[in-house]
């Protein structure tokens, strides 16, 4: 290629970044999706055909990992949702109806979002989805990122994670992301504010290591909106074996609702939501 046509080729959109491969197209209702602490995008990777085509999902790609393996991983989960809403509203993610999921540390994610948007008077998410997490005040407690490296594939195992083979090769690729994630959880305070008003939905599963019961009912007290609750199997990661097809089924029952007859999308303007 000639030099000049070299030099003449545009830099790549910074929002492009965060969802690598996912153009904003007119859908019903978009899905945001964030995954778990050390996690990528590849764990939805199969959920647009379990949700169908009037749900267009889109997952994030944080720093230090898939195609941003080369940055460093954020420490500092507020600054981290300020990107992120900040690249949501360059790209027109928000134009239509949206939801926001997460799970685990995703989840608090999902949450900062939700409350960085609010702050920027940005349409407001038609329902909040979170997890396999514990409500966002009851983080900032040791979560594994001080132990040794084999400590640590230990404590992922015990949770049900990296069980299938290669999984050492696999934790040692993600071991600095894994770790700068659980310290942004562990340093994380959430911001005195008003409730959500938007739907929540909250996942668990039996047997969480780390998040009971009670720790995820009191995500209750972060909406004025309606709150719900499902259980499943499978302990934290349950959403990454078979029992995410149930996880699968009550999300697409519960995105249906924004999905029916015309005009389910709704406004920009009419979705958004000022609190004081």
């Amino acid at each position: 290629m000639p030099k000049e046509l070299h030099a003449q080729r545009p830099a790549p959109d910074p929002g492009d970044l965060w969802f690598s491969g996912v153009d904003a197209r007119p859908a019903p209702v978009r899905l945001v999706c964030f995954a778990h602490a050390g996690g990528a995008p590849s764990v939805f990777r199969d959920w647009p055909d379990h949700l169908g085509p009037e749900v267009q999902i889109v997952p994030v790609l944080l720093p230090g990992r898939g195609l941003r393996l080369w940055e460093p991983a954020s420490t500092e989960i507020r600054a981290l949702a300020r990107e992120v809403a900040t690249a949501l509203i360059g790209r027109g993610f928000l134009e239509d109806r949206y939801a926001l999921f997460g799970h685990s540390m995703g989840a608090l994610l999902a949450y900062e979002v939700a409350c960085v948007l609010r702050e920027l008077d940005a349409p407001a998410p038609a329902h909040l989805f979170v997890s396999g997490s514990r409500a966002p005040h009851l983080y900032g407690t040791s979560l594994g990122a001080e132990l040794s490296d084999d400590d640590l594939l230990t404590w992922v195992r015990r949770l049900g994670g990296l069980l299938g083979s290669g999984a050492r090769a696999q934790f040692d690729r993600r071991l600095p992301t894994l770790r700068a994630d659980l310290r942004a959880c562990e340093t994380y305070r959430p911001q005195p504010c008003s409730p959500l008003d938007c739907p929540l939905t909250v996942f668990t599963a039996a047997g969480d290591l780390l998040a009971g019961l009670e720790q995820t009912g009191q995500w209750r007290r972060y909406t004025t909106g309606s709150t719900r609750r499902s259980h499943f199997p499978g302990g934290h990661f349950y959403l990454v074996g078979p029992h995410r097809f149930s996880l699968l089924r009550e999300l697409r029952a519960d995105l249906a609702q924004y999905t029916r007859g015309p005009g389910s999308a709704g406004s920009a303007g009419d979705r958004r939501r000022m609190q004081t």
